[in-house]
């Protein structure tokens, strides 16, 4: 992208769409609105070099654009209308926020003439958007488009990553300015010291039993390597975050398991033995600690070294022995090479942890059901390339992919943190959109489906081939669940009463079957790749199966059991 050294007039919808290419974006999803026909204007300009993918919902382009964000480690873009559009959207700035994903939310807004009227479709987004994203702001004069897109850029993608929203008066869209384009943006991201690396090698080195736990955004495949390599030579067992799986191949000698919904009980029992957590990315958040619990707050009960990309978020809720304010792909680099001359003392450890690990994912016995989706996965995951990505939707049926498959770089999992339903299908309608050769999975309930499932649509629309694993059990699992456990055989709320997904899926342009029986599934699977287009395998399985680790039978069980005591 060419500079204007020389300003020359331009809209601003062209300056804003200039200045996005200057920022090495390539792509953009949206639902068209008339509120910004000034920037769909010049993105027609620009088609050679920028591609437009038009959604079927708002939820669903946000969703596209976090995963494209997930993806590729730069700022996804999207681009909704005023009100509504805005409204539809904000889960995926909400997704962004919590994954800590670099994101930018483009909003037409009403003209500037109109404002506090309660206009058309008017909203105040700074306030809106204010608690749930890094920056929200709004543009009022074209002018200052390059250097608000530049911040937008550099904010989205510094220190810990997230979303940024701005509002565009359309008035402002159509202004004619002469203005200088912005130079490129950097990302900032602190560095590991010299200093800070001693002391991290003197924690490491006084530990019997040390623990890795690795999480967050920002690592790329070759700080994934780095970090791999340098465990792999220490023999320090490695953890995750709640679907941050693919940091570490999970076949290496040093992998452990993950924390999150589907955590066998074993890593829980390990990492209360360990003298050592040293955790590199990871927020420790809610679903990484059990709600707080294995971890204790303010002072964990354990020695803990915490490395994270933003200052503020070290000491928020655990107060470390050690903290550190360090971006992981500085921390991986700076490690790797690094021989602590502990591996014999480790050894033992690490092994067993990771024998722990291929213990609790070997195939179940599948007897006890028509079909096991356990079983299932764990007859097709040695054939699953190496890059293939698996986004994941909310609910239990996510379990089985994260407790049976295997996960590794450069294949990736894409799953919201932040428990959000219905964005497993647009995920990855992008990623496969993207890049249609690479084999992609979403795993999605019968709930999440009918939340997000048009999106089909846009990928048959769109050269995208990615095979939907839909769980059909007639209930919202995991809210079932609890309802079983807190109160037992009053089910509310949580029945549902489904069509036919696979003449849906048909209808939108899908290769789509119905599987009932373990049996089954490896050929349909098998058949669903060789379709070449979109395709939806819906499974139908049954509601007692509740969870990879127990059924709707004991969960009242030990709820009677419970108010007997």
């Amino acid at each position: 992208m060419e500079h204007h050294l020389t300003p020359k007039p331009r809209s601003g919808g062209q300056v804003l769409v200039d200045q996005l290419l200057i920022h090495g974006a390539d792509t953009a999803y949206c639902v068209p609105g008339e509120s910004y026909l000034e920037v769909l204007d010049a993105l027609h300009d620009v088609k050679d070099r920028f591609t437009l993918i038009n959604a079927r919902h708002e939820a669903g382009a946000a969703n596209m654009a976090e995963t494209y964000g997930k993806l590729n480690g730069k700022p996804g873009i999207c681009m909704v209308t005023r009100g509504p559009g805005a409204c539809h959207a904000a889960i995926g700035v909400h997704i962004a926020q919590q994954d800590s994903t670099p994101m930018i939310l483009l909003v037409g807004q009403i003209a500037r003439n109109t404002t506090d009227r309660e206009a058309f479709q008017e909203v105040d987004y700074r306030a809106m958007f204010g608690p749930i994203a890094k920056w929200a702001t709004q543009i009022d004069d074209a002018a200052r488009v390059p250097e608000y897109m530049a911040r937008a850029f550099r904010v989205a993608t510094s220190g810990r990553p997230g979303p940024v929203v701005i509002s565009l008066p359309e008035d402002m869209l159509t202004d004619i300015v002469e203005v200088a384009d912005a130079r490129p943006y950097e990302a900032s991201r602190a560095e590991l010291s010299s200093a800070s690396l001693d002391a991290l090698k003197t924690e490491l080195a006084g530990a019997e039993k040390p623990m890795l736990l690795l999480g967050g955004s920002g690592w790329s495949d070759a700080s994934a390597a780095a970090i791999t390599r340098f465990a792999e030579a220490n023999r320090i067992p490695v953890t995750c975050s709640f679907r941050r799986q693919d940091i570490v191949d999970n076949l290496s000698p040093v992998y452990a398991g993950d924390f999150g919904t589907s955590t066998a009980p074993t890593l829980y029992a390990h990492q209360r033995e360990a003298d050592l957590l040293v955790v590199i990315g990871a927020r420790l958040g809610e679903m990484t600690t059990k709600t707080y619990s294995t971890i204790k707050s303010p002072n964990p009960q354990v020695r803990l070294v915490h490395l994270y990309p933003d200052p503020n978020e070290i000491g928020r809720v655990y107060s470390p022995d050690l903290g550190i304010t360090a971006a992981p792909e500085f921390v991986a680099a700076a490690l790797d090479g690094i021989d602590l001359g502990r591996a014999d003392v480790w050894g033992d450890w690490c092994d067993r942890l990771h024998a722990d690990y291929l213990t609790d994912t070997q195939a179940p016995n599948g007897d006890a059901w028509d079909l096991d989706m356990g079983v299932a996965l764990t007859q097709i995951r040695d054939q699953l390339p190496d890059d293939t990505v698996v986004t994941l939707d909310a609910g239990n049926h996510t379990g089985w992919a994260q407790r049976y498959l295997r996960f590794g770089r450069p294949g990736r999992i894409i799953g919201s943190t932040c428990g959000a339903m219905g964005c497993s299908v647009p995920a990855a309608v992008a990623a496969s959109i993207a890049q249609p050769d690479r084999l992609v999975l979403s795993f999605v309930g019968d709930g999440g489906f009918m939340m997000s499932g048009l999106e089909l649509a846009t990928a048959a629309q769109y050269g995208g081939k990615p095979i939907v694993l839909l769980f059909n059990n007639g209930i919202y699992g995991t809210i079932r669940m609890h309802q079983e456990r807190d109160h037992p055989g009053r089910a509310s709320g949580t029945t549902l009463k489904n069509q036919d997904f696979v003449k849906l899926a048909e209808g939108l342009g899908a290769h789509a079957e119905r599987v009932t029986k373990t049996a089954d599934f490896a050929a349909a699977f098998d058949r669903a790749r060789a379709s070449n287009k979109p395709a939806l395998i819906e499974l139908v399985t049954s509601p007692e199966q509740i969870s990879t680790r127990t059924t709707i039978t004991k969960l009242r069980e030990a709820a009677k059991q419970k108010a007997m005591a």
